[in-house]
């Protein structure tokens, strides 16, 4: 048997005999692959992916998600080797701003508090204020003692929050989400026909529009909440369509719609369990942060796990 002929099966076999071995953890975001979330140690939306990681004692940290994320990681667990198995799985939208065009933005708008969304680089964290992710992003940005503040780098995320934030003003970057962004107004008008007794739960990455026409915004992991716990039997789900597994896992009674065909996030499912596999067994892909942006990040970081 090689590694090239291993069935599934066998490779979680070996996955699990290497994560004994070498005392790893196996951290996936609620987007990735069916099999790999069933694999996980822990599955999660980027704020718990980051709490995960700030407490534990593993000595090899496997991040199944995206480059920022094992980033986030690494700034909250120097100590720990970091893999990222597939090292070129990014983020177009942490792509859409850098140190130099923050910098900037700064100069424009004098001495007013940055607030970070996660989904960026350590370069960008560590220049700014105060770190959050959707799920804690409004008790973030009304925790800055500032009637201003920047927002980086989601436009639609910012909106959210200063439409529900009135004592706020929030200056957004003006960078998205591909994946979220693409939904169309339209087709959450024809949902709402073909499931009218159907909530429509979206992440607040979406374009304002889509926001106001849905029953529930919140984070992945605040919409599966949402759903479980819900008294409801049919929901349309207006984030990444990794989300449905564990839904319909977790929910087999429920209904579950993907809003809109075009939620599907290529960077996301990367990732495989050959390449979790392969990190492991050969401890490749192994992430690093600079120490001083490492530093000057975690408090960033800190910052917002303190607020949580």
């Amino acid at each position: 048997m090689t590694k090239n002929t291993m069935t599934d099966q066998e490779m979680i076999q070996e996955i699990n005999q290497l994560r004994r071995e070498k005392k790893a953890v196996i951290l996936a975001h609620n987007y990735q692959v069916p099999e790999i979330q069933d694999i996980a140690d822990v599955v999660g939306d980027s704020l718990k992916l980051s709490q995960e990681a700030a407490k534990t004692n593993a000595d090899i940290i496997v991040l199944s998600g995206v480059h920022f994320m094992a980033e986030s990681v690494k700034i909250l667990s120097p100590d720990r080797k970091v893999l990222l198995p597939v090292y070129d799985a990014g983020c177009p939208m942490a792509d859409m701003i850098d140190v130099e065009k923050l910098r900037k933005f700064k100069e424009e708008n004098p001495n007013v508090p940055v607030v970070c969304y996660v989904n960026s680089s350590a370069e960008v964290k560590a220049e700014s204020d105060i770190c959050c992710t959707s799920s804690n992003a409004l008790k973030v940005v009304k925790s800055v003692h500032s009637d201003k503040v920047l927002f980086i780098p989601d436009k639609n995320l910012g909106d959210y929050i200063d439409r529900q934030l009135p004592e706020k003003q929030v200056i957004s970057w003006q960078g998205f989400c591909i994946t979220h962004h693409r939904v169309k107004t339209t087709e959450i008008d024809a949902v709402r026909q073909q499931h009218p007794e159907a909530s429509i739960l979206v992440h607040p990455e979406c374009a304002p529009e889509i926001v106001e026409k849905a029953d529930f915004i919140g984070s992945t992991s605040e919409i599966i909440k949402y759903a479980t716990e819900s008294d409801g039997k049919t929901f349309v789900i207006g984030t990444e369509m990794g989300v449905l597994h564990k839904l319909r896992k977790n929910n087999p009674h429920k209904k579950f719609y993907l809003l809109s065909p075009a939620l599907v996030c290529f960077n996301m499912k990367k990732t495989t369990l050959r390449d979790i596999y392969l990190a492991l067994l050969n401890e490749e892909k192994e992430i690093l942060v600079e120490e001083e942006v490492r530093l000057r990040a975690l408090n960033s970081l800190k910052r917002m796990l303190e607020i949580s």
